[in-house]
């Protein structure tokens, strides 16, 4: 019998089949990854594995996260079609291209003004308009537009993100890796309404740090 081709959407079948069976049940965060074309986030030395489950290297020493875990964290962070979400750590893009497909609207704060640049080009390709981008520090957030519904930060806090949780809404969710080693632990916060939160470890996972500041770059 004849080999099925290997195409980009038997490729994605694949993916989104491995993606289930890890635990990504969320159909929306499901239909969000596979209406978004990974290869147009991946460096072209990695195109060929863009479809591969595994965190790929980008520009500025940074890399573009896992779909396991990109969809783990969008369906830890459950997200209502009216929310307002904010990101820390724009990177590729990938992610925020995977939120904007769930969430009403989505700011993302990138340190690196190429990285953010770059992805801009990409929502504007893939038609992406509730994307709104800053360059700056992520670990300070967005004071100005917050409160946020629903937090993501895609970089390791070596500690509680309290700057960041003070600009979530008294009932909203933040989820984040926390802690200062090569492996940390992915942590949601879910605010219980009266200016507390219950705390969550999820799993272990690895993620470059949070750095302060914006990035020099030549």
């Amino acid at each position: 019998m004849a080999q099925a081709e290997d195409t980009p959407e038997t490729r994605m079948a694949r993916l989104i089949l491995a993606l289930r069976s890890q635990g990504v049940s969320d159909a929306k965060v499901l239909a969000a990854i596979e209406a978004t074309p990974r290869e147009l986030f991946t460096p072209d030395l990695f195109k060929e594995r863009a479809f591969e489950d595994s965190a790929l290297p980008i520009a500025c020493g940074q890399t573009i996260s896992q779909p396991f875990i990109v969809g783990l964290m969008t369906q830890a962070l459950k997200i209502e079609k009216r929310d307002r979400v904010l990101e820390i750590g724009t990177g590729s893009g990938y992610q925020s291209a995977i939120l904007s497909r769930v969430a009403r609207l989505v700011y993302s704060v990138e340190r690196y003004r190429t990285l953010m640049q770059d992805a801009e080009a990409r929502f504007k390709t893939l038609g992406l308009t509730n994307i709104i981008t800053r360059f700056g520090d992520g670990g300070e957030g967005w004071p100005e537009q917050a409160p946020f519904d629903r937090i993501m930060v895609t970089a390791a806090a070596p500690g509680e993100p309290k700057a960041l949780l003070e600009q979530l809404k008294p009932s909203g969710v933040l989820v984040a890796p926390i802690g200062r080693g090569p492996v940390q632990t992915l942590r949601r916060y879910t605010g219980d309404g009266q200016g507390g939160f219950t705390v969550e470890d999820l799993i272990d996972v690895r993620f470059v740090p949070l750095l302060e500041g914006v990035a020099k770059e030549p």
